[in-house]
């Protein structure tokens, strides 16, 4: 053990000297190494926290939740657009019986996109989405609140003039969205009371129900001031605790053809999308991506070799004397190849470490600036110190190799 630590510290202080003696030499080597863990960890760690974010946003549609709409989620140069165009759009009167006839469901809402302009005193947006909807909808999608409350079940019912309203929304009429508690906002030339005002979503990834740049309105209410006709509605299914999503669409695509009155022989005219619909295809995504990143990986991790390997082929030549010396007076083959291996591994190590660094502030830039929350998983941290330990090792191990078989005698004598 004392023996392997003092060839480790000869081996540091050989490797010291370097950094001393050749400094471009040395800062170019670590270039390499340095770039290629950013790159390395940088990609792998943007590539696996945008998965991750784009996936927790799917969760937030729901993991037994079923979406009956006209389209089927999907996308890409082969998307059949025109099969489905003919469709006709989920109506408000289908979720009477599916809430009747679907046994597997805990809540059916229905809802409708529409978007118009909201006025407030002298101040006007225009082009605010807002959202029709039905009594469950918030037992579906929990709507999350910052000041105020939500929609009650008798305003519901008598479709009340009555809003939750998004927080950018409120910000821009109001200034500070907790004033807009109580104020009358109008829609269309009517006068809406807000209740509520959300608490700020920020950014998502994936678009979404996007609450932050919203208002949401009881249906009722908003079939006088819409026209649902004209409008995209979907219904939103969820499933009772422990249900299979499967055996809830397998139920649900039975009343849906009921309610359509399609026989056998006709294809369903309507999409039950649900959380798997998304993922799947955003699994291809990131799969082709990560090769990506591995490829990028693959040529970072060559192109370091090649950078150490070069730097200790002269460290070799130029202590050719020095190792003749070592092993004329005892010095084994096992410790010339340790010492070297080890040079090798720490001029490695410290272009990692420097890597690291680099990648911890962009980390911090992309959190903190973007609002782009990056991981670095533990994983991936530890993966990255294997990296530069193996690199070190593969580009030092012939120089290590004719270090360790020079010929004492001729070694001496290169001087």
């Amino acid at each position: 053990m004392r023996k392997t630590f003092e060839i480790f510290w000869n081996s540091l202080q050989f490797a010291m000297q370097e950094l001393r003696k050749n400094k471009l030499r040395t800062f170019l080597s670590l270039l390499g190494i340095t770039f290629g863990i950013f790159c390395i960890i940088s990609v792998m760690a943007t590539v696996g926290s945008l998965e991750r974010n784009v996936r927790n946003e799917f969760k937030s549609f729901g993991n037994n939740t079923v979406y009956v709409q006209k389209w089927p989620w999907g996308g890409g140069s082969d998307y059949p657009w025109w099969k489905y165009m003919s469709r006709p759009n989920p109506k408000f009167r289908e979720m009477v019986p599916v809430k009747e006839k679907v046994s597997l469901a805990s809540n059916v809402a229905f809802t409708y996109f529409n978007a118009s302009s909201v006025d407030y005193e002298d101040v006007s947006l225009a082009s605010v989405n807002w959202y029709g909807v039905t009594e469950e909808f918030n037992q579906i999608q929990p709507v999350e609140l910052g000041w105020g409350r939500y929609i009650s079940n008798s305003e519901f019912g008598s479709g009340a003039a009555t809003m939750v309203m998004g927080f950018n929304v409120a910000e821009k009429l109001f200034d500070k969205p907790e004033t807009a508690i109580g104020k009358n906002v109008v829609i269309k030339g009517r006068k809406v009371n807000v209740i509520g005002v959300v608490k700020k979503q920020g950014q998502s990834l994936i678009g979404g129900w996007d609450f932050d740049n919203v208002i949401i309105i009881p249906f009722q209410f908003a079939s006088q001031v819409g026209n649902e006709q004209r409008s995209d509605g979907f219904m939103i299914v969820k499933g009772r605790d422990n249900v299979p999503v499967a055996d809830l669409k397998n139920e649900l695509r039975g009343v849906m053809r009921g309610v359509r009155r399609l026989n056998p022989k006709q294809e369903d005219n309507f999409a039950l999308n649900d959380v798997s619909s998304g993922t799947t295809q955003i699994t291809s995504i990131f799969n082709g991506m990560t090769i990506g990143g591995i490829a990028i990986t693959i040529l970072s991790f060559i192109v370091g070799i090649f950078g150490v390997a070069n730097i200790m082929f002269v460290t070799v030549r130029e202590r050719t004397s020095i190792i003749g010396l070592k092993k004329a007076i005892g010095a084994k083959r096992r410790t010339i190849l340790s010492e070297f291996l080890m040079e090798s591994a720490f001029l490695c190590v410290l272009g990692g470490i420097i890597g690291l660094l680099l990648v911890f502030g962009l980390t911090f830039l992309l959190t903190n600036v973007f609002k782009f929350e990056v991981f670095i998983s533990l994983g991936l941290f530890l993966g990255a110190v294997t990296v530069c330990i193996l690199t070190g090792i593969l580009a030092g191990i012939i120089p290590a190799f004719i270090a360790a078989r020079m010929d004492p005698v001729v070694a001496i004598r290169s001087k």
